[in-house]
């Protein structure tokens, strides 16, 4: 669970649904892992009847999010094409001599209503609920944003939270370089995911207007301890709610930041590369084994198929 994303996120709320099964690992067939020897990791456990395989949500891998921070292109960005520099990264990323496998490679995210119907929660605030806004970029969601959004949700009996992401064209322009590493569409389901938010606007306004506070019937705003960028004509933002009286400064206690991680990334970038090829070989050598195992020398399959 190297950089925690939705698509982990998918996976254990499929583990949850299924009850009374022990969960040995939530793991897909496809994203296999295998021992130094080529050996399934899960022999043992799919042996002894305890196996249950959670499928992955498609278009998102920890690979093609390393991938992003160390390609340093917008292609990622949810309103543009894919750019031909990003197709040859796409295709050449932990690729090793005897070729691209299914597991490892990049792969682009398609949003659907359906991935949001998975993580949203579906419910409206009931009255006597404290409705409390937040927003920002939440780009890599990690325990930082947990931890803020956690001390946001103390702060009243029966909270509910909205969090507003910004566009990824907005993100850019007050983080520069590649940001957001994720694009509006993957971050969506990122904090959807987290059990202390209750609704997210899509491509919220960077400044919290009146009209904002209207429509949502909000009763708090709350922003961490990070920067607040002036809006473009160097108006601050947040003025409206410090106008009413209803904005809050949260102290996550968390350094832990975007930059960080993407800081860490770059800095060991030999090391993922060389990680991505040596998974990918052992992939590759697990799909040829399982061919030989199907077809016999003559090329006649196993079994009466």
């Amino acid at each position: 669970y190297d950089m925690v994303h939705y698509g982990h996120s998918n996976q254990l709320r499929q583990a949850r649904a299924m009850g009374d099964y022990l969960i040995v690992g939530v793991h897909t067939d496809d994203d296999i892992t295998l021992t130094v020897d080529g050996r399934d990791t899960y022999e043992e456990v799919k042996q002894a009847g305890r196996y249950r395989e959670c499928k992955r949500t498609q278009g998102v891998s920890t690979t093609d999010l390393v991938g992003r921070m160390l390609l340093v292109t917008k292609a990622h960005h949810s309103s543009q094409e894919m750019s031909s520099e990003y197709r040859e990264y796409a295709d050449s990323f932990g690729k090793c001599p005897g070729g691209r496998n299914p597991w490892t490679g990049v792969s682009q995210f398609l949003q659907t209503s359906q991935k949001i119907i998975q993580f949203a929660s579906g419910k409206e605030p009931q009255p006597g609920e404290t409705v409390i806004y937040v927003a920002g970029a939440f780009d890599l969601f990690h325990i930082g944003h947990v931890d803020f959004l956690e001390k946001v949700h103390r702060l009243a009996d029966r909270p509910y939270i909205i969090a507003g992401l910004h566009f990824d064209q907005e993100v850019n322009h007050y983080k520069g370089k590649n940001y957001p590493i994720m694009n509006l569409h993957e971050r969506t389901l990122s904090v959807l995911a987290c059990r202390y938010v209750s609704e997210v606007v899509i491509g919220a306004p960077y400044a919290v207007t009146a009209e904002l506070l209207s429509h949502f019937k909000v009763d708090l705003v709350c922003h961490g301890k990070t920067e607040i960028v002036p809006d473009r004509d160097g108006s601050d933002p947040y003025q409206e709610p410090k106008r009413r009286g209803i904005f809050c400064q949260i102290d996550s206690g968390n350094d832990l930041t975007t930059d960080l991680i993407v800081q860490r990334i770059i800095k060991n970038r030999l090391e993922y590369e060389a990680r991505n090829q040596k998974k990918e070989a052992k992939e590759l050598a697990f799909l040829e084994a399982m061919r030989r195992q199907e077809v016999q020398p003559s090329g006649e399959k196993y079994g009466n198929f």
